[in-house]
């Protein structure tokens, strides 16, 4: 990427910004990798909020995955409450998607790739028709212990926008940038960040810090409380 070492300062300045915000958040894990794979899937068309809102409704209305992989798109649209072209897309290749995984692995689970190297268990998600690269990264993220950072379109138009990146930079180039200025540990953390920061719920990790904080203070006044009147007697 050019001037590299200019946006890479430009890159840690905002992380720091952003992780004093970061207190509420807690990691996304999966002990199956095909539950990240869907979530992803879904992810890549839709925001945080609302993907956490159509997963849960399709985990409340279909038995399990292979229900949801016999589905009818229209039911499936139906529960996910949208028939936009968008989320015609999302259900139709998310059928085609668990379809293959069915026969290529002869049911629908994906555990056996954590028995795999990293290297590996990435390589057999990436060669699963309909898995875009955002369902990928995330997949290895959150499912596969892996070093990446998932990104949206509408994560990638803000840090062009805020001049977080070289915009001439290719799709290869900016996650590469991007791995090597977070850490593997770090990964999961700036990836909430800067999602948040660019669907702009930035506020709501802030009132969630305020709110946590304010419960730890009570928590703390009234074993203070305790303490002093169990002094007394």
């Amino acid at each position: 990427m050019k001037n590299s070492k200019e946006y890479g300062a430009r890159i840690r300045k905002a992380f720091q910004a952003w992780k004093r915000l970061s207190s509420a958040l807690e990691p996304a894990s999966y002990e199956d990798p095909i539950e990240a794979l869907v979530v992803g899937h879904i992810s890549q068309f839709y925001t945080e909020a609302d993907t956490k809102k159509i997963y849960k409704r399709i985990q409340n209305h279909f038995v399990d995955l292979n229900d949801l992989r016999v589905a009818r798109t229209e039911e499936i649209l139906d529960v996910m409450g949208d028939h936009s072209p968008q989320a015609q897309t999302a259900a139709q290749s998310l059928i085609r998607m668990l379809n293959q995984i069915c026969d290529r692995y002869d049911g629908l689970t994906l555990a056996s790739l954590k028995g795999q190297g990293k290297r590996q268990g990435r390589k057999a998600v990436e060669d699963i028709e309909e898995v875009g690269r955002f369902a990928v990264d995330y997949c290895f993220l959150t499912a596969l212990g892996g070093h990446a950072v998932p990104l949206t379109d509408k994560m990638k138009e803000y840090l062009i926008r805020e001049q977080l990146i070289c915009p001439e930079s290719s799709d290869e180039e900016i996650h590469g940038f991007l791995e090597r200025q977070i850490s593997a540990s770090d990964a999961w953390r700036f990836y909430a960040l800067l999602r948040a920061a660019a669907e702009g719920t930035l506020s709501s990790l802030e009132k969630a810090r305020a709110s946590d904080s304010e419960g730890k203070a009570g928590k703390k006044t009234t074993k203070e409380k305790k303490r002093k009147e169990s002094s007394k007697k």
